[in-house]
């Protein structure tokens, strides 16, 4: 490209905003289920609710953290020093994973497959680039250190939300006072969500480029310098100088904003939520007690022993006591080892399963501290949404700062901050994309792989959102499907045994996994094929 601006390039630049909207679009009806979907699932919130706050959190994440991650995929994983004197070819190719990307997650979503918008938008740069300059094209150990972040990060989530279910269980769901121990914890758990989620924000936050510094003044560049937190609007940039602040200075300011939320909520929420709940449980008493009698009912009259005489006599046939006279043999079998021993008549019908199943089920999890944890929850689905808005509009759009950054600058090095109104921009697509379609992969996160009551929902919410906040730190492009996943599966087990989890759900969602990166790859590659024949590069 022989000057930046060049008109003849235009609309590389308009097709990619279009085809980036449509990426974030899709990831947004696929991802943000992650977020929101286990808070959907155990009844917290509507999916309307969801997407209210879905849509203002997504958005902070990206503009506030997610500068990392799209210098990473924008500049890490390829070597873009190969592309010196051939601007528009990468312009090109960037526009072509932009697309392949897209495709392939709006396919998925149209089947209700919860993948990894970052292994699309990964497998989709490497397929570009090995149609255009071959294997010396990738920068391999960065690609590998990204995939390995990606088996990594499930595992580390799964750990996290089994450790803090773990603690949970010893501490609250299994004390002699549950409700009053979930109380006394609620200021501690607010307090430290908001403390990690200030300190992902100012620890080195979002840079302030050099073609910002000849628009502030003295008085700007000082006050930056002695606060380290400055929020200026000139030639319609917004610029955030996070940067300035340092470590001691941001872990400071996290601390003791995170003691003053838990002192309020101390004061003031803890009173309120202990009222509130026990006017709510008083008024529901006799519904818990009768359907609580109804499961006590229907076990007892579950099973029933018949003994069965030596000589041959049934204790359930026509004669004898006439115990199955009633005709309802069908409802059940009979086993035994011999005809000496008694016979065991279980009772198969599935409302009988069901039945035993609520009863587990209210005995490890009392509806006062369901309530309780109810509310934390939907702090904690917050804290979710904001990391995956730091990590993953980073994937989306990644692909449209390179493209913007060559044309801008003229150059292939890119050597421009990621702009800020473009990370808005694909905040805004993936908020679109989940009030459009989003609620169909919301549904298979949230319900269908693993049953989520508002205690294990918090625990999912708080490993994964803290495996992903340190990615995104760290500027790797994790997934944050694989964190969700990874900690449903590991809480549902720990919950609830083998059967806690839909392993057949698990196996088409982990092989959906496996084919991402490939079929985003191959689409890219395809689309940069067809973009070299028609276009002369």
């Amino acid at each position: 490209m022989s000057i930046p601006y060049d008109e003849s390039l235009i609309w590389i630049v308009v097709i990619g905003f279009i085809v980036a909207f449509v990426l974030a679009f899709g990831i947004g009806a696929n991802d943000v289920a992650n977020s929101f979907g286990t808070s959907v699932g155990a009844g917290v919130l509507t999916i309307f609710q969801a997407c209210i706050l879905a849509t203002f959190f997504e958005i902070a994440g990206a503009v506030l953290i997610g500068y990392k991650v799209s210098d990473t995929m924008r500049k890490g994983i390829l070597d873009v020093s190969l592309y010196e004197g051939h601007e528009k070819e990468l312009m090109i190719g960037a526009l072509s994973s932009l697309a392949g990307s897209a495709i392939w997650l709006l396919l998925a979503t149209a089947l209700r497959l919860p993948i990894s918008g970052t292994h699309s938008i990964v497998g989709a740069t490497v397929g570009f680039s090995l149609v255009c300059r071959g294997t010396k094209g990738v920068r391999w150990i960065a690609l590998a250190h990204i995939a390995a972040s990606w088996f990594a990060s499930p595992v580390l989530s799964g750990i996290v939300s089994f450790l803090i279910f773990w603690l949970l269980r010893k501490s609250v769901l299994r004390s002699s006072k549950p409700f009053e121990q979930g109380l006394n914890i609620l200021p501690v758990a607010y307090g430290l969500t908001i403390a990690v989620n200030v300190m992902s924000i100012a620890l080195d936050g979002p840079k302030l480029s050099n073609k910002y510094n000849g628009y502030l003044k003295e008085e700007e560049t000082l006050l930056r310098k002695t606060v380290g937190i400055v929020s200026i609007v000139s030639n319609n940039y917004n610029v955030l100088m996070l940067d300035q602040m340092p470590w001691w200075g941001s872990l400071i300011a996290a601390l003791l904003l995170g003691l003053v939320v838990a002192v309020i909520v101390y004061v003031f929420v803890v009173p309120w939520q202990r009222t509130r709940i026990l006017l709510a449980m008083s008024d529901d008493r006799e519904k818990a007690a009768t359907h609580l009698g109804a499961c006590d009912k229907k076990e007892t009259t579950a099973l029933s022993v018949i003994t069965e005489s030596p000589c041959g006599g049934s204790g359930g046939g026509g004669g004898g006591d006439g115990s199955n006279s009633n005709g309802n043999a069908k409802d059940v079998k009979l086993r035994g080892n011999s005809s000496e021993s008694p016979l065991l008549m279980v009772a198969q019908a599935e409302e009988v399963e069901n039945a035993q199943a609520d009863c587990i089920a209210a005995e490890e999890e009392q509806p006062e501290v369901s309530r309780l944890f109810s509310f934390l929850q939907v702090l904690t689905a917050a804290f979710g949404s904001f990391a995956h808005g730091g990590n993953d509009v980073s994937n989306a759009i990644g692909p449209l700062i390179a493209l913007w950054a060559v044309y801008s600058e003229g150059s292939a090095k890119q050597e421009a901050e990621t702009p800020i109104l473009i990370l808005l921009y694909g905040g805004l697509g993936i908020s679109t994309g989940l009030w459009v379609w989003g609620r169909r992969v919301i549904q298979t996160l949230g319900q269908d792989l693993a049953r989520i009551t508002p205690t294990t929902g918090f625990t999912i919410e708080v490993g994964a959102a803290v495996t992903v906040l340190l990615a995104s730190k760290a500027g790797l492009p994790v997934s944050t499907t694989h964190c969700k996943v990874g900690s449903v599966v590991c809480v549902g087990w720990a919950s609830r045994g083998g059967e806690g989890v839909s392993w057949k759900l698990f196996r088409n969602i982990a092989f959906a996994w496996l084919i991402t990166v490939p079929m985003a790859g191959c689409l890219s590659a395809g689309c940069m094929a067809i973009f070299r024949r028609v276009i002369s590069l």
